[in-house]
């Protein structure tokens, strides 16, 4: 993978292997030269892994230096000698790096219910201090991956500063507040306040909109630095950059899904609230019989219905008001219309991206969010995940 055109001022990285399952790269640490603002958001999962009990706790008072992320192995249901472990790796590393213990965020993904290999992760720490480089955030980006078949990372000028956004998740997705492993670094001035608003804003309307398999995996983190190097920005370029470029790794994820073959956009409109639109248009998304056909370019557009009906909490849908399009492609307007664009239909749905519009007809609110297909690849994946 080619190195980004730009990095921001004052970060450094360093990814390698550690040996935790295999030969790839499997450990990463993320750098500000100096303490910056931050802002992180984490999964809802009752099962969370240690490394987010350690980083709701550092991240408390909106101030990091360091991301440590190990992927492989997830460091969950490992007890009191996980959490024990994640303290280390952040001490460890706080120590090597000459920084406070509580201004670094760790982040674990993989296999949930093995104890981290310490004695590995210790050598491996050792000496990093020497081994940062900058503008290599693109060689950590494929450090966090896991079942992922492409690194996920996009970089953006904002006036003076630079933003790089990184992401890594194709399975297990389904959040309640954030979703998978993402990491934000700017070298914009925003004080803790503003860019925890940010950020929230950005994964409301990206991250939180995404779907691959309706499961919340137990160790979701998003996270950002501003170390400020680069002084103040306009906050309404801040504010969008960050939102557009949350978008763009949504859809990076959702395209390498897990065995997927399409990206899969579904739009609703014209509903009472946004809540209600989002309601259905996750339930299309993540409708087993929809994302199968779509894999085989079914035009069986009822599903799409049924996916649509069974909201039963949303009394006020009723099927004379809705319309279901595929594209441009309209199939259904308070009903069925004539089946003669179903070849049509078929070859739309051969496409490597395909979307799914739906209008309730109940109002003026809208909203979209994006899954994949369900592919026969996805089964094997998941039945060998351990072996």
């Amino acid at each position: 993978m080619q190195a980004l055109p730009f990095s921001p001022r004052g970060f450094r990285s360093v990814a390698k292997n550690v040996g935790i399952r295999d030969e790839t790269l499997d450990f990463t640490v993320i750098v500000s030269d100096v303490p910056a603002s931050a802002a992180a958001m984490f999964t809802q999962s009752r099962f969370c892994g240690a490394p987010i009990i350690v980083g709701r706790e550092h991240v408390a008072n909106g101030q990091l230096q360091a991301f440590v992320i190990n992927s492989k192995n997830a460091n969950v249901a490992t007890g009191e000698e996980g959490l024990a472990n994640a303290r280390e790796v952040v001490r460890l590393v706080a120590e090597e790096l000459g920084i406070d213990p509580t201004d670094v965020l760790p982040s674990s993904t993989g296999v949930i219910g093995w104890q981290l290999p310490m004695h590995k992760i210790r050598q491996g720490i050792r000496g990093i201090a020497k081994e940062l480089r900058e503008g290599e955030l693109h060689i950590s980006a494929q450090a966090i991956m896991t079942t992922d078949t492409r690194p996920k990372i996009r970089a953006c000028k904002i006036g003076n500063a630079t933003l790089v956004g990184m992401a890594k998740g194709v399975g297990m997705i389904e959040p309640n507040m954030a979703t998978m492993l993402s990491y934000f670094v700017t070298d914009a001035r925003i004080d803790p306040k503003t860019l925890k608003e940010c950020l929230h804003e950005a994964v409301a309307v990206s991250f939180n909109c995404l779907s691959v398999d309706t499961d919340t995996s137990t160790s979701d983190t998003v996270a950002i630095m501003a170390n400020g190097l680069a002084g103040d920005v306009p906050l309404g370029e801040f504010r969008r950059a960050l939102r557009e470029m949350a978008i763009e790794l949504t859809k990076d994820l959702a395209s390498d899904g897990e065995g997927a073959t399409k990206l899969l956009e579904v739009t609703v409109r014209e509903a009472a609230s946004y809540e209600q639109a989002k309601r259905v248009a996750k339930s299309v998304v993540n409708s087993p019989l929809v994302k199968t056909a779509v894999f085989g370019a079914d035009p069986n557009w009822g599903r799409v219905a049924m996916a649509i009906g069974k909201c039963s909490e949303q009394e006020d849908i009723m099927p004379e008001k809705v319309t279901i399009a595929f594209g441009d492609l309209v199939v259904y307007q308070g009903q069925p219309l004539p089946q003669d664009r179903l070849p049509e239909l078929k070859a739309y749905l051969q496409r490597s991206e395909v979307a799914i519009r739906i209008s309730l007809g109940l109002g003026e609110s809208a909203a979209t969010v994006w899954g994949c297909d369900l592919s026969y690849e996805y089964v094997r994946i998941n039945g060998e995940y351990t072996t």
